[in-house]
């Protein structure tokens, strides 16, 4: 990461971001490098590192701060990975969510931002909607059962499909039972949540079977939506599942570094960033 001589004004998030860059990049970072490179305080240096390392992205140390020890293999359950980036987590839902048409076959992966993102779709009239996340699929579930009980018709209410498998951390049902479900479907379009996203090692997990079963997923589509707030760039988990020139659009927020939207434009189709004026066109596949 070079010296950023106008980042003064840098939001708290990019301050953030590029912080967890540099740490992946060189291993570890030192506060008194920090303040130089980022041109503020070494108390805002450290209040930024105590807020990531609350979040499990790095473990702090005197004088600076290194990657946890098992960052590529631990998975957080649901309830801690919630309480991260919301409001960034809502605007991609939103961004995202009309990009899946009335009357189409979607597919919903588990994680947090599809959970926000099906929030958005209750609204989509007559969609199919097959998931591997039992709260994607309780979010559609509810909406059903407020509208029966206001009394409104039901026309137009999803189909929810709820593929089987074994349960992991984050409320995701992978492995052999949910692989075969998916792989004799077709869908529209799939929306994608990650662990973690690199130009290197493109989407990855660190649950193995879980990959397998985003692996399915993303065979079975014919359109592959990833919706992914910016701290998941430069994160790798113990297993890849795709490249990034097998998706289509890349939904993301505003705190991902400029740096990093360049070198996610040289491989995917379309990259969507919540707030920007305009999306722009990757050079992936045609």
């Amino acid at each position: 990461m070079n010296s950023l001589g106008d980042n003064q004004n840098l939001l708290a998030e990019q301050r953030r971001a590029l912080i967890l860059e540099q740490l992946r990049e060189r291993g570890g970072v030192r506060v008194n490098e920090l303040t130089r490179t980022l041109l503020v305080s070494d108390m805002t240096v450290r209040r930024d590192l105590d807020v990531l390392a609350r979040r499990g992205a790095l473990e702090k140390v005197h004088g600076g701060a290194v990657p946890l020890a098992d960052a590529s293999t631990h998975e957080p359950g649901f309830e801690a990975k919630s309480s991260l980036e919301q409001s960034a987590k809502e605007d991609i839902a939103r961004a995202a969510a009309p990009l899946a048409k009335p009357g189409s076959a979607v597919a919903l992966s588990g994680g947090t931002t599809t959970y926000a993102l099906a929030q958005q779709l209750t609204e989509v009239p007559d969609l199919t909607v097959v998931t591997n996340s039992v709260r994607v699929a309780d979010v559609f579930h509810s909406a059903q059962h407020r509208t029966a009980a206001g009394g409104q018709a039901h026309a137009g209410a999803a189909t929810v499909v709820l593929t089987g498998g074994v349960r992991t951390p984050s409320d995701s049902l992978v492995g052999p039972v949910a692989d075969a479900a998916i792989r004799a479907l077709h869908f529209d379009v799939l929306f994608l949540g990650v662990h973690g996203i690199s130009a290197e090692a493109g989407l990855s997990t660190p649950n193995l079977a879980e990959a397998e079963t985003n692996r399915r997923f993303v065979g079975s589509a014919r359109q592959v939506v990833v919706v992914a707030d910016h701290t998941k760039w430069g994160t790798v988990g113990l297993s890849s599942f795709a490249s990034l020139e097998e998706v289509g659009t890349l939904v993301t927020d505003g705190g991902l570094p400029h740096e990093a939207r360049d070198r996610i434009r040289e491989h995917v189709r379309e990259l969507v960033v919540t707030g920007a004026t305009e999306t722009a066109a990757g050079g992936g596949q045609a």
